[in-house]
Parts: C-alpha cells; structure tokens; sequence
C-alpha cells in the first residue's frame, strides 16, 4: 500500500463496514470513524514493523486491503461489490503465503464476536477460536474474539 491509496482503501472499508457492522456499531450512534481511520492507515504504513498491503480486483482498482504485523493479521477487508466473487479467498490464501514466506509457522487474529460473516469466513479457512476475548476500545465496546491459523497446512 501507497500513502495515495490511503483515501482508496478507506472508502471500501467505510462501505464493507457499515453493511457488515451496522448491527454493532449503529450509524446514527457510532457512525464510522473516516478520520480516525486514515490516520491509523497512515500511521501503520509509517511503521517498519507493519505491513500494508492493497487488494486489486481485475480492473486493477483498490478493492480491499490487508495489514499484518509479525504473524498476526491486524486488518483484512474487500470491497461489498466483490462478496461472494471468490477475491477474499485469493487475497487470505495470498496473505498466508506471505506469512509462511517470512517464517511463520502461526498467525492470529481478532474478529468481532457478533460479526459471523466474517467468523465463518475463518473458520472455513482453517482458523479455530483460541478462547480469548477482549473488549473492543471503540464504542460501543463490542467485544473481539481471537482466531489462529496453522500455516504449516494449507
């Protein structure tokens, strides 16, 4: 990821988030948080440790996006025109790829407890609950539930 694409990648994670969220994080009470988000963007991309990445869809346009941090998946999204396309499974298989390429022989992540889209998206894919949950730091506190990965299997 590009500091020019930051703009790109936040508008497909605003619309990806209000349709997958709005049950959790109800617009009129906890609209999405644009500006926080591209400083956050902006941030990690200033960081060594972080790892950003865009997700381009056929047209070659930004359509999702992915950030890691050691062997831990801190950000993955596509845009809500390519559910259902088969796009977020190509970009997670790229990003374990990745991820075994630089060593790892785990990753983990944190999802929403009530998000069970994405939840059945992991799962299908491997991922298997850990037991650990935290509250969420963004109103209304929703709480986070932690996934791991073997990367040694495929």
């Amino acid at each position: 990821m590009r500091p020019d694409e930051v703009d790109s990648v936040v508008t497909v994670q605003q619309e990806a988030a209000v349709a997958a969220f709005g049950h959790i994080f109800p617009q009129d009470a906890h609209p999405f948080p644009r500006a926080e988000v591209q400083q956050r963007w902006a941030y990690e991309l200033s960081r060594s440790d972080v790892q950003c990445f865009v997700v381009e869809g056929p047209d070659r346009v930004v359509d999702g996006f992915v950030a890691i941090s050691g062997n831990q998946l801190l950000h993955f999204g596509t845009a809500k025109s390519t559910w259902g396309s088969g796009l977020a499974g190509r970009a997670h298989d790229e990003v374990l790829d990745h991820l075994r390429e630089q060593g790892h022989s785990r990753a983990w992540l944190s999802v929403l407890e009530q998000n069970g889209r994405a939840r059945r998206f992991y799962e299908k894919r491997g991922w298997v609950p850990t037991g650990r949950s935290l509250q969420s730091g963004s109103p209304p506190h929703p709480i986070l539930l932690g996934y791991e990965r073997d990367l040694t299997e495929p």
